[in-house]
Formats: structure tokens, C-alpha cells, sequence
């Protein structure tokens, strides 16, 4: 089965998994932070990896991207992106630092992995939970290029094995109300195989 083929239901379902494992997220990056960061999915899309470019503003806008593999009982990849300008606000947050621009060195290259790796984390453990499943991420892969580059670069790392992919787009503010201060989109690119067993748990493949 394939993105292509999901009927509302299972839409619904898969993003109902991605509300619960983005709350965990948020908890997460709660405690790295050391302050609480609220976090909101606005949408929940199924779209062409060759789109994304698009979705974030063109293929020309300068990201930070983040992938990891899906290991465990499944296997899949997920890609974190960050718009730059996201990235930087985060990075100041979390080393309390303020900076003009986003730069990339040793310490913010490892800071922003550790994101990846934390929100991954939380939310494969709470998919896991869900399915009664171990799923656990790979060490994360950093790139810092416009959008086009960063999403060819993960579509050759998938080896082309799906052209869709689960897209949840995430706003993160520190209060309710508060004017959005970072955006980030969170992809789940399951192998068909996983999909179908994610959808079996969450309602049958056909349900």
C-alpha cells in the first residue's frame, strides 16, 4: 500500500499519531530547552517528496535539514526542516545566545542533530507505543542548503522507495497565543510495508 491509496479515515488516524508523537516532541524539547514549548500541528498532508521544495517556499530557500532512518520492528526514514531563520531562533534558545545569522560550526551542527534526535525519538516512542512496536532513529544527518538540494539529497537516500510521504507541518511558540516563533515541517517516509502495518493498527488496512 501506498500514501496514494489511504481513504479519510486512515488520514485522519495517521494524523491523529502525529498530534500524540508531536505532543511528545514537544515535551521533549521542553526539557533540553529548560522552559516549556508549546507546540500546534496547523496540517497534516499527504504530498510528492519532488513538491516539498514548493511547500516551504521554493526550491531556492536556504533549510536545515535533518534525516534519520527508521530502525526496529520497521523501517522508514523521517526528515526534520528547519527554514533558517527558524533553525537560528531555535539554536538561540537552546545556547541562549543571540547572533544576527545562522552559523554552522561544530556546536550548532551538534545542537541541532540533538533536536532531530530528541524529537525523532519521542516520536517513534509514542508511534511505538501506539503499534506495540520498537522503533528506534538512526544517528541524524545534517544538511544546511536550499530546499531543492536538501530534499534531492534525502530522495537519494531513500533509494526513490516511495514518492509520497506524510508531511506534518509544526509551529512551536513558548506560550499559548504567542506569535509563532519557529516553524518546522516533520516528514514520516514509511516503507509500504510499515505503512501497511501502521494502518492495521490504527484501524485496518482497508478501514
Amino acid at each position: 500500500m501506498s500514501f496514494r491509496e489511504l481513504n479519510n479515515v486512515q488520514l485522519d488516524a495517521l494524523k491523529e499519531i502525529s498530534n500524540i508523537g508531536m505532543g511528545h516532541a514537544a515535551t521533549a524539547l521542553s526539557q533540553m530547552i529548560g522552559q516549556t514549548v508549546y507546540l500546534r500541528v496547523p496540517h497534516v498532508t499527504i504530498t510528492e517528496i519532488s513538491q516539498v521544495p514548493d511547500h516551504l517556499g521554493g526550491a531556492e530557500k536556504l533549510m536545515v535539514g535533518i534525516t534519520l532512518q527508521i530502525l526496529g520492528d520497521a523501517r522508514g526514514s523521517i526528515m526534520l526542516l528547519f527554514p533558517q531563520e527558524s533553525a537560528h531562533r531555535l539554536l538561540c534558545s537552546l545556547l541562549g545566545q543571540q547572533g544576527k545569522s545562522l552559523i554552522m560550526n561544530e556546536m550548532t551542527v551538534s545542537t541541532l542533530k540533538e533536536v532531530g534526535n530528541i524529537l525523532a525519538s519521542a516520536y517513534l516512542s509514542a508511534l511505538g507505543n501506539l503499534l506495540k512496536m520498537t522503533l528506534i532513529p538512526s544517528v541524524p544527518l545534517l544538511a544546511y542548503d536550499m530546499a531543492g538540494a536538501v530534499v534531492d539529497y534525502v530522495l537519494i537516500e531513500l533509494s526513490q522507495s516511495s514518492d509520497l510521504a506524510l508531511m506534518v507541518e509544526t509551529d512551536f511558540t513558548d506560550g499559548p497565543g504567542q506569535d509563532i516563533a519557529i516553524k518546522g515541517h516533520f516528514f514520516l517516509l514509511p516503507d509500504p510495508a510499515t505503512l501497511d502495518i501502521f494502518l492495521r493498527a490504527v484501524g485496518g488496512p482497508h478501514g
